[in-house]
């Protein structure tokens, strides 16, 4: 609805898009972090375009675990809505990367229940355990600036790359395993370009930054089994056996 002086929302106006319920947003003015622009004159709550931006504040910082009576304190310092903006989107990126890992996860246990092995109870603890650990595992090996940092090196790269190296490092690794169970050389001429390619991809992860690369070669000596068995990712064993091959290279 519009007034004068600029356009108004009713408070089940603002309610419906945001999902939260109208009681909801009469408890954000009860503590304060919400509080309509004026009333109508039987009373009404009216909220401006002002709330409607405090709204999105509140919201987001909910979503990013803030609770509800920290976000006024955090409100008053006057939050710039482009850097929440910034945070929010990280947030979500976050998200969606341990999605896709789940997504993956998902994709090989159906396979194997329609398989004639089918599932058993340690199939589906190792699914519980990811779905526990994914968030706390990033949060163990990554300062929140270096995630920060590693969400702005993926915005530069682009979906288009993140999707192209996603399909290859599957069957990179695959090369890899290949070459170490076959206890070929690490030095053989045959090895140098998968290791070097193995070498390219993780560099454009980290993008140069040595504090974001050492958190990275730290999570996969710690956690490296977990990593294979969970996500399909590389042992310790190969990743030891592609520094050899660079090595090798190199001399």
């Amino acid at each position: 609805m519009r007034e004068r002086g600029g356009r108004f929302w009713k408070v089940g106006e603002l309610a419906r898009p945001t999902g939260l319920t109208v009681r909801a947003l009469h408890h954000y003015e009860h503590v304060g972090v919400l509080r309509p622009a004026c009333r109508t004159s039987a009373g009404h709550r009216l909220y401006d375009e002002a709330g409607v931006r405090r709204l999105y504040q509140v919201v987001a910082l909910r979503e990013l675990g803030l609770p509800l009576e920290a976000i006024g304190t955090v409100l008053s310092g006057q939050v710039d809505l482009a850097d929440l903006l910034d945070d929010h989107l990280a947030h979500v990126e976050r998200q969606l990367d341990a999605l896709r890992s789940l997504r993956r996860r998902l994709t090989g246990l159906a396979a194997t229940a329609r398989s004639a092995r089918g599932l058993d109870p340690d199939d589906l603890f190792g699914l519980m355990e990811e779905v526990a650990e994914l968030e706390e595992t990033i949060r163990a090996y990554y300062t929140d600036e270096q995630i920060a940092y590693l969400e702005r090196r993926r915005r530069e790269l682009g979906e288009e790359v993140i999707a192209s190296v996603e399909a290859e490092w599957p069957r990179l690794i695959e090369q890899v395993r290949a070459e170490t169970e076959a206890g070929t050389d690490p030095a053989d001429p045959r090895v140098r370009t998968p290791a070097a390619r193995w070498t390219e991809l993780v560099e454009m992860f980290h993008g140069g930054d040595e504090g974001v690369r050492d958190a990275l070669y730290r999570r996969y000596r710690d956690r490296g089994g977990a990593i294979a068995a969970q996500q399909c990712g590389p042992t310790a064993a190969m990743t030891a056996y592609v520094q050899r091959a660079v090595d090798a290279s190199a001399s």
